[in-house]
């Protein structure tokens, strides 16, 4: 059971992730007030009529005589909002909070999808909320009285004794102090992973990427092939791609279109964005570009990876319901194809023996390329007698137009 939920959640790590920054901007807004309210009514001790009266007006004085030590880390008159920078508490909060601010705002689907570049660098000012984070309370600005003085001044027996009348029943000036800062303990190990991470990244930065092929399809697609040494994935795993010519920061997510049994790893990228337009011209394949770049001529790529997906279970099962949506459908080029290779093997006995694909898209223009692999395999397996495999559902929710009538029919139900 448990096992499940854990691989549950890392199955929907994008979605977890979101759950816990949802959560973080909650606790931080709670925060905020909270200490908002804290500030202004430490400042407003020096200045409010009522509040300087008895017990508040005494507490503000403690501290300013040697050897004594303070409740009220406001030690001077000032305004809230200065009061605020004064404190190291209050300045680190509000670098803190517009980092936060900067990565959520930046978070939403219009940006991320727009200005990639946006989302990808403002979400890396998680460094500045953790490093900041860290020093957060380090002045120890929360502050109590301690345990040991609790024992020799009780607030509640102290409160009752008029020390003008009971001067050898006074009690001893309490002492205050603040908690150590706890923040690292949390902070150190997932950082350390971060930091193991991105080594791993930069290693793998420096292997060598063979481009074997760049192919460009309709709709302003393209695929590339490429063989790096040491490379295995599963099917529907993805990888981060990074060409240095284009930029030496930007890491962008491609999901493998490639199946396990071929001796290369293949991804389909549509140009929609600066990054892939660039990519597409130094690969020589942009919309002006119909010259065959040699490989010497090839750019550098790197790529990190590859990075797991729940598509690696597929194979345990007998029957197997695969749904894909838009961009979405992207994994199941993997899968499909490495089906059809499992099947080439007459020595390999597969569980799975029955694939129900679905596929949901407003129209097929923009992933012409994976119609054209339906039509493939499915001519493939008809070759070997196991056309029945794969059944196809495609649901074009913008309707069915003459272009799509050339598509295969057999195994398809076609829906609008």
């Amino acid at each position: 059971c448990c096992p499940r939920r854990i691989r549950r959640i890392l199955d929907k790590n994008i979605k977890f992730h979101r759950m816990c920054a949802y959560m973080i901007v909650l606790m931080t807004l709670i925060h905020y007030f909270a200490h908002s309210f804290n500030v202004d009514f430490f400042t407003s001790a020096y200045t409010s009529k009522i509040l300087r009266k008895r017990l508040v007006a005494r507490l503000i004085q403690i501290g300013n005589a040697p050897n004594e030590t303070y409740l009220n880390p406001i030690r001077s008159n000032v305004f809230s909002v200065g009061a605020v920078f004064l404190l190291t508490g209050g300045w680190t909060g509000v670098i803190i909070t517009l980092s936060l601010f900067f990565m959520v705002t930046s978070s939403v689907e219009f940006i991320r999808r727009s200005y990639f570049e946006v989302f990808w660098f403002t979400h890396h000012l998680f460094i500045v909320f953790y490093g900041f984070l860290v020093v957060h309370g380090i002045s120890m600005q929360v502050r109590g009285q301690t345990a040991a003085s609790l024992l020799v001044h009780d607030p509640k027996r102290c409160s009752l004794i008029n020390p003008a009348l009971w001067p050898q029943n006074n009690c001893p000036t309490p002492v205050f102090a603040g908690s150590a800062p706890m923040t690292w303990k949390w902070v150190i190990a997932p950082m350390v992973l971060y930091v193991i991470e991105r080594i791993i990244r930069l290693v793998r930065f420096n292997q060598q990427v063979e481009i074997l092929k760049v192919i460009k399809h309709p709709s302003r697609v393209i695929e590339i092939q490429m063989r790096k040494k040491g490379f295995n994935a599963e099917v529907g795993q993805y990888v981060f791609i990074m060409c240095p010519q284009l930029s030496q920061l930007e890491w962008h997510p491609f999901t493998l279109t490639s199946a396990p049994e071929e001796d290369y790893c293949s991804v389909h990228v549509r140009i929609v964005g600066d990054w892939t337009t660039g990519l597409s011209k130094v690969l020589g394949a942009d919309e002006s570009g119909n010259e065959v770049l040699p490989s010497w001529k090839m750019p550098k790529l790197a790529i990190d990876g590859p990075f797991g997906t729940a598509s690696e279970d597929v194979f345990n099962y007998p029957v197997a319901i695969c749904v894909g949506s838009g961009i979405g459908v992207t994994p199941f080029a993997s899968l499909l194809k490495s089906v059809w290779y499992k099947n080439l093997n007459p020595e390999h006995e597969m569980v799975l023996k029955k694939v129900y694909f679905f596929w949901i898209c407003p129209e097929t223009h923009a992933f012409e390329w994976f119609g054209d692999l339906l039509a493939y395999l499915e001519r493939q397996l008809a070759e070997i007698g196991r056309q029945d495999l794969i059944e196809y559902h495609i649901y074009l929710t913008r309707g069915w137009d003459h272009k799509q009538h050339t598509y295969p029919t057999r195994g398809w139900d076609h829906n609008q």
